[in-house]
């Protein structure tokens, strides 16, 4: 396979309410260092840019970001708004709002219904955008997100947020969420080796629904914000040889096989990575594979 002729739109389309994306995307959390948030050291300013432009240039038109994604030199939403603006009409920025870092960088305490609106203002401001195109609710912990998210449906209605979605969430929160304002997204923690009963029923009820599913650390697995997984079982690395690809094109392709509504948001700050990335959206297995890889997330084997 060869990764430099392949462009998104292999991955196939789906759409965010109204706004159609490639179903292959792009996370920015890695933009800002070697490894997410505080860990690991800065990344060059100039080369996260040129990542961000190749994203674009081979067919990328869904970025997902955060206010809170940043390490001591580097922000993700001031690196997008440096590399992309203004922006192309079909780029579709997702971010989220709930935790929040101060500038030190370590995690504050969530936010109040009463403080999302200087989230999602921080995030304007940040990527110089006059409304936000989806914002996700990150669920930390609370039992109910009726009231968070209920503020987040007003701001909608104020014309701040186009689109609302949830992450970090159960069936339940779902419900509850939709019981207020239309969902078009749900990201979770979830992957090849990540597997849970509510989030793999959270898939199948976004299917039914037409809401995509994002997952988030698909590629990383257990290794989380530090790094990608070097951990892959030996079916990972046999189909990787038979398509010519890498252990993490196989993780995300198996990703994109889980559904139409399914879609995938691999970040990298390499842009050899990226490249990698977005031909994962190519890959196609054959039944047995496919089974074969479904047996090791449903751990069968």
């Amino acid at each position: 396979m060869t990764s430099e002729t392949i462009t998104a739109d292999a991955s196939g389309t789906w759409k965010l309410g109204d706004l159609p994306v490639h179903r292959l995307g792009f996370g920015a959390m890695r933009l800002t260092g070697s490894a997410a948030f505080h860990h690991g050291t800065p990344s060059d300013r100039t080369r996260s840019i040129a990542v961000l432009r190749k994203a674009v240039e081979r067919g990328v038109n869904h970025i997902d970001t955060a206010a809170f994604y940043f390490s001591a030199l580097r922000s993700a939403n001031e690196l997008i708004n440096a590399a992309l603006s203004p922006y192309p009409d079909d780029l579709v920025i997702v971010t989220k709002v709930g935790p929040s870092r101060d500038y030190s960088g370590e995690w504050a305490t969530s936010a109040r219904p009463d403080q999302l609106r200087g989230h999602v203002e921080e995030n304007l401001r940040q990527l110089g955008r006059d409304h936000l195109d989806v914002v996700n609710l990150r669920r930390m912990g609370q039992d109910s997100i009726a009231e968070h998210f209920g503020a987040l449906a007003e701001l909608r209605e104020a014309g701040l947020v186009r689109h609302l979605g949830v992450s970090d969430v159960e069936p339940r929160h779902l419900d509850e969420a939709l019981a207020i304002a239309p969902v078009v997204c749900v990201q979770n923690r979830w992957g090849l080796d990540m597997r849970g009963a509510a989030t793999n029923e959270l898939v199948r009820l976004c299917g039914e629904r037409g809401i995509a599913f994002v997952p988030f650390f698909a590629v990383a697995g257990e290794a989380g914000a530090r790094g990608a997984t070097e951990d892959h079982d030996d079916a990972v690395l046999a189909i990787a040889r038979a398509h010519e690809a890498s252990p993490a094109q196989i993780r995300l392709a198996w990703t994109l096989h889980q559904g139409p509504h399914v879609l995938a948001i691999p970040g990298t700050g390499n842009p050899d990575h990226l490249a990698e990335n977005v031909a994962a959206g190519a890959i196609r297995f054959s039944e047995a594979e496919l089974s074969r890889l479904n047996a090791l997330h449903t751990g069968a084997v």
